[in-house]
């Protein structure tokens, strides 16, 4: 059997009333070699069908059945104890990939897959499920959450929070295609789609609830910023702002997507030959 009808036969029982104390080791290699397709890239949680991304639905399975059928129980690494239902991500194959995360603070959990040539500053969280591609930076204090997929070649800025989106498993998770700079501070949530070579402002949030104005297309989006965009946070007139309450009227947060510029482009590539 494939492992994808594997994880869907067990996801079937789990539904049926199997739990953790239940799982016996045919169970647990099944999770077991799930979470090792992960770590190595082959199965992802979510992939680029035509011009769209599409949920992995049985992947995200996998990943809850990770939690519903283990037992939480104390663990070690290092000289730090703590207790979780999953082990931490062994970090033995990191160097001779080019890869390389700094120590007492980068937590990369069982079930996540880090790129060749990859940077994990400290402190920084990977979650299980999450994708990070080749040459990517996760900086200090940095987020990604579980199922989150990030492409090759991008930074994200200190402090960035990249929400993660594990149910329902029918929906896509956070998704910054190859060569996005995200600022310091910015904050992606809830399937929210970064566009491949874009360059966001710090302290910028992109969520399906705050429009982005397409000054290119001259068009409002939500839910994505489209590709190749400079994207920062300005502020534009509220309904609300009418109540008696706001004098002098109120505002709403959005996003303003303008071209990138060449110098903008040149300022990312300073950064690339820093690193």
């Amino acid at each position: 059997m494939s492992l994808q009808s594997d994880v869907e036969t067990l996801w079937q029982r789990s539904e049926g009333g199997l739990t953790a104390s239940d799982a016996g080791s045919d169970e647990r290699a099944t999770l077991d070699a799930f979470l090792d397709a992960l770590e190595a890239g082959e199965v992802r949680a979510a992939e680029r069908s035509g011009d769209e991304w599409v949920a992995n639905e049985w992947v995200k399975q996998g990943i809850l059945l990770n939690f519903s059928l283990r037992e939480t129980e104390r663990r070690e690494y290092g000289d730090v104890g703590y207790h979780d239902v999953l082990p931490l991500r062994s970090t033995s194959d990191l160097g001779e990939r080019g890869t390389r995360n700094t120590p007492d603070g980068t937590v990369i959990r069982r079930g996540a897959h880090l790129g060749d040539d990859a940077i994990m500053m400290s402190p920084s969280f990977v979650n299980a499920g999450a994708y990070v591609g080749d040459g990517t930076l996760v900086d200090s204090c940095d987020t990604v959450g579980s199922c989150a997929q990030i492409g090759a070649d991008v930074k994200l800025g200190a402090n960035t929070l990249i929400g993660g989106v594990l149910e329902p498993v029918e929906d896509t998770p956070v998704i910054v295609e190859e060569g996005v700079s995200l600022g310091a501070g910015c904050r992606v949530t809830s399937g929210f789609v970064v566009g491949h070579d874009s360059v966001v402002g710090e302290n910028t949030l992109l969520t399906p609830r705050i429009p982005v104005y397409d000054l290119v297309e001259e068009e409002v989006v939500y839910g994505e910023l489209p590709p190749e965009r400079r994207a920062f946070t300005r502020f534009v007139e509220s309904s609300v702002g009418e109540h008696d309450l706001f004098d002098g009227g109120a505002y709403k947060p959005a996003v303003v997507a303008t071209a990138v510029e060449d110098r903008t482009l040149e300022a990312t590539e300073r950064e690339d030959v820093l690193r």
